[in-house]
């Protein structure tokens, strides 16, 4: 399948990602398990993506706890930043951690709180923010599909402007690298309209990690800037149903991992 795509869609081979990938279609798998799934999913695209992307620098001597010198290398993280398209791609930049569980089983009024934080009693999930030796910026899009007609429609952008003195029309705050994370691409119109807004806003490479992509929805993401975007993805299913969702894919990500009801 994976041969009749362009040279800039990369789809995983590696067999614990497969396996973990199987484990996410169940529909017995819990919310917490898909959470750790997804997370487990996006560190190995992230170290596939990553590994074949950055370049790391010399940044010094260090000594190690036996009192030998090394050369120390790092990778320069500051112009690089990580696009989550919302809800669903917030599980990939760090593991979202239910804060509420609830006692009894789930209904329809339950309490649930899974939110993309940090707290002191309730430890993260690693995912691809981890992957990197320093934190970096992260910058939220959000955007849905309209239902009739299946188009993107954004509601949410926070990325930053801020013009050059020489040039007001270019802006300085654009970064070099943004990696779009969303685990779904399905028609691939979202993707597409996120890479778009990427590109005007100045970066110059687009790195896209998708845990599971439609072959229409990968070919529309990647044709969207040929020679500045590269997907990563770690599955590919034929087709869509006539709502526009992968099948047989994993179901709606968002709604798995909020634990929300759906539309």
């Amino acid at each position: 399948m994976a041969s009749a795509f362009s040279n800039n869609i990369h789809v995983s081979q590696h067999p614990c990602l497969r396996a973990k990938l199987s484990q996410l279609r169940s529909n017995a798998t819990s919310c917490k398990d898909t959470n750790r799934l997804i997370n487990d999913i996006a560190m190995i695209i992230g170290c596939e993506a990553l590994g074949a992307s950055l370049q790391v620098t010399p940044s010094g001597m260090g000594t190690t706890p036996l009192g030998y010198e090394y050369s120390e290398e790092t990778i320069i993280t500051e112009n690089i930043a990580l696009v989550p398209i919302l809800r669903s791609g917030l599980g990939m930049v760090q593991g979202l951690s239910p804060i509420v569980q609830p006692r009894q089983p789930f209904r329809a009024f339950s309490l649930v709180v899974c939110l993309p934080i940090q707290s002191p009693n309730c430890p993260h999930h690693p995912a691809i923010q981890d992957l990197l030796p320093s934190p970096v910026a992260v910058h939220h899009l959000g955007l849905f599909r309209e239902p009739t007609t299946l188009h993107p429609v954004e509601y949410y952008n926070n990325l930053p402007f801020k013009p050059l003195a020489e040039n007001p029309q270019k802006n300085a705050a654009a970064v070099s690298l943004a990696i779009i994370v969303d685990p779904i691409i399905a028609t691939g119109a979202t993707c597409a309209a996120a890479i778009q807004t990427l590109k005007e806003w100045g970066v110059s490479k687009i790195l896209v990690l998708s845990v599971l992509a439609s072959e229409c929805g990968a070919k529309r993401a990647a044709e969207e800037w040929p020679e500045g975007v590269d997907v990563w993805l770690g599955g590919v299913d034929p087709g869509l149903d006539a709502k526009g969702m992968i099948k047989p894919g994993v179901g709606d990500v968002g709604d798995r991992l909020f634990l929300a009801l759906g539309k």
